[in-house]
């Protein structure tokens, strides 16, 4: 990786939608996107769809190790699941 990486999907929150710090739970059509860095850390940040505001998904940034496109897919499941989604952990170092 010599810059950021980043992945970038649609996906439709399930029931009690995904957490965000900036303004608690959003819920309904979002969009996701997932950028990993080279100092070895993945951030999430969600959008209502088609808006302009990004909001960070709680628990973002956390660290990855290796697989930061499997991150953003834990991170789609977790928010078609709801329950007010947070990152998902990037395992152990």
């Amino acid at each position: 990786m010599t810059g950021a990486d980043q992945w970038q999907d649609e996906v439709l929150a399930g029931p009690g939608g995904a957490m965000t710090d900036e303004v608690g739970v959003i819920t309904g059509p979002l969009t996701l996107r997932t950028t990993a860095t080279v100092d070895g850390l993945v951030r999430f940040d969600v959008q209502y769809q088609d808006a302009d505001e990004w909001y960070t998904l709680t628990g973002s940034p956390r660290p990855h190790h290796g697989a930061p496109a499997a991150l953003h897919a834990a991170a789609l499941a977790a928010i078609r699941a709801g329950g007010a989604a947070e990152a998902p952990g990037g395992g152990p170092a």
